[in-house]
């Protein structure tokens, strides 16, 4: 399913093998990773590659969604922005991270508002969460600014580099999104 969607200032489109070398100097930049649950660093060559044809891949079989955050003006690779989805349960998971220089903006604000109504209008989802490093504060900001809850905190729930962080959860219903 080739999907894209259009904001006031933004295009979420699928990831094209042309952008890898982008992925990994932003994903790959040290302030990037430190504050999401998984990015590597350093970012390894050819990792970007692997990244992008397994999200196609999930998303030809309908377990997620991933979508490159564009500038609508500039085209320029902002970041990256995914549903991943539990069919059974009718309920996804939302992940993000943005590029250093396009932090404070609001992007990544206005990039899951759209992706949070692609999940329960066109998905047909019943819930989608979300979790943040508690270190992360402008994470939950985002989740917060889209009518997510906050649901709980799990203490050193993750090894990030070998150090236990706490993580913090919210979630939004299908009821919830009706209701905003």
């Amino acid at each position: 399913m080739q999907l894209s969607f259009e904001t006031e200032r933004l295009i979420l489109r699928p990831f094209n093998h042309t952008d890898a070398s982008e992925v990994q100097l932003l994903a790959g930049n040290i302030e990037v990773a430190k504050t999401t649950l998984s990015l590597p660093h350093p970012y390894p060559d050819g990792s970007a590659e692997v990244w992008i044809d397994f999200r196609r891949d999930a998303a030809r079989q309908g377990h997620g969604y991933t979508f490159a955050i564009t500038n609508k003006e500039s085209k320029l690779l902002l970041g990256s922005i995914s549903l991943n989805i539990t069919s059974e349960h009718k309920r996804a998971e939302l992940g993000y991270w943005l590029g250093v220089p396009y932090w404070r903006k609001g992007y990544t604000t206005e990039a899951a508002a759209r992706i949070i109504q692609f999940g329960f209008e066109e998905l047909k989802l019943n819930k989608i969460f979300a979790a943040a490093l508690t270190r992360n504060p402008a994470s939950s900001k985002v989740m917060i600014k889209i009518g997510m809850k906050h649901e709980g905190l799990l203490r050193q729930h993750v090894l990030k580099w070998g150090q236990p962080e706490d993580v913090t959860y919210y979630g939004l219903t299908r009821d919830d999104y009706d209701r905003l």
